[in-house]
């Protein structure tokens, strides 16, 4: 055999090897969650399917792979969340662009499946719940510990208004990942956006503790809006949870988690404007104490029993929203 026959069939072998090794097989995955709502104060209830999520992801070459993912019932509705290519030119370095969550808090990153109660915080509902199209790049690095830094440009378009779109200038987020020895991680981010043409910029800064059982966290953000245009919002939110393995044969429940949260924010404006082009008061002043149980039935976070109780706190003259009142919530989640 020659020598040019074998260098062929060696990088052939090699690609080959390399191929194999590499799993370009598509994954599918999916999240439920029903639940059973009593609000107390009203005696009425309703059951409810939350999220029934459907993504698929995976690698179409080495360094190119993609994410789709599409809920039948956020809320009643079908929503279309994520849909992108990411590139990973480099270990370490990844380019993203399409359809996604913005990089900003921590809450409102989460999946449906890694929330720790039954009902979403308000930062992660109603301040830092943002999905746009965009670009990002991250950079993650390890000078002792792991380093994620994050950031993107976005249309400001939002989710359905993306066809006959077109702006002069880009939004914007920024974000800091610290996980630090002994279980400590230090989370900080900006963001800009420009609903209806008003400017806002929000920061956030958020410092937990995950270790011996305790996950303890504290998210805190503000929300300015350029001109005087809504008076500034605060919010913040903390929570502790606490899991407790239980070891017996047989047994359907693997795993007790008790868990407290509070969290409080003032008087919010989503970008609404009214007739005149001002912004609209959309989410009162309020506070909520929320407490509960979580069962989870085989491995964390795959499917679990929540059970909360909320009270909320009002000021004096506020009109609550229709779903924001005290309430007891049941909910079964699912993750495949």
């Amino acid at each position: 055999m020659t020598f040019a026959k074998t260098v062929t069939i060696g990088l052939f072998v090699s690609a080959f090897v390399r191929s194999v090794a590499q799993d370009f097989t598509p994954h599918i995955h999916g999240t439920l969650r029903s639940k059973f709502e009593v609000q107390t104060e009203e005696n009425e209830s309703r059951f409810m399917v939350r999220n029934a999520r459907v993504s698929i992801d995976g690698l179409v070459l080495e360094k190119v792979g993609y994410k789709a993912e599409i809920d039948l019932s956020d809320e009643g509705r079908i929503k279309m969340l994520d849909a992108y290519t990411r590139l990973v030119p480099v270990r370490g370095l990844q380019f993203t662009v399409g359809q996604m969550r913005v990089p900003f808090t921590v809450d409102a990153h989460r999946s449906p499946h890694r929330q720790y109660f039954a009902n979403r915080s308000f930062i992660a509902k109603q301040v830092g719940n943002v999905r746009d199209v965009g670009a990002t790049l991250a950079y993650s690095f390890n000078p002792g510990f792991p380093v994620v830094l994050e950031g993107g440009l976005f249309n400001g378009s939002g989710l359905t208004d993306q066809k006959d779109y077109w702006t002069k200038g880009v939004n914007y987020s920024a974000k800091l990942q610290l996980m630090l020895p002994r279980g400590f991680n230090v989370t900080l981010s900006g963001q800009k956006i420009s609903p209806n043409g008003h400017t806002v910029m929000m920061t956030d800064g958020a410092v937990a503790y995950h270790g011996h059982g305790w996950h303890v966290e504290a998210e805190y953000l503000y929300k300015h809006y350029s001109h005087g245009a809504f008076a500034a919002v605060q919010a913040f939110d903390g929570f502790v949870n606490y899991d407790i393995p239980l070891r017996r044969q047989g047994s359907m429940v693997k795993k007790i988690s008790p868990l407290a949260r509070f969290d409080w924010m003032t008087d919010h404006s989503d970008g609404t404007v009214d007739d005149k082009g001002l912004l609209k008061l959309t989410d009162c002043k309020r506070a909520r104490v929320t407490g509960g149980v979580t069962f989870s039935l085989g491995l964390p976070f795959i499917s679990d029993i929540r059970l909360n109780y909320e009270k909320y706190f009002y000021r004096d003259g506020a009109t609550p929203k229709e779903s924001e009142r005290d309430k007891l919530v049941v909910e079964l989640m699912t993750r495949f």
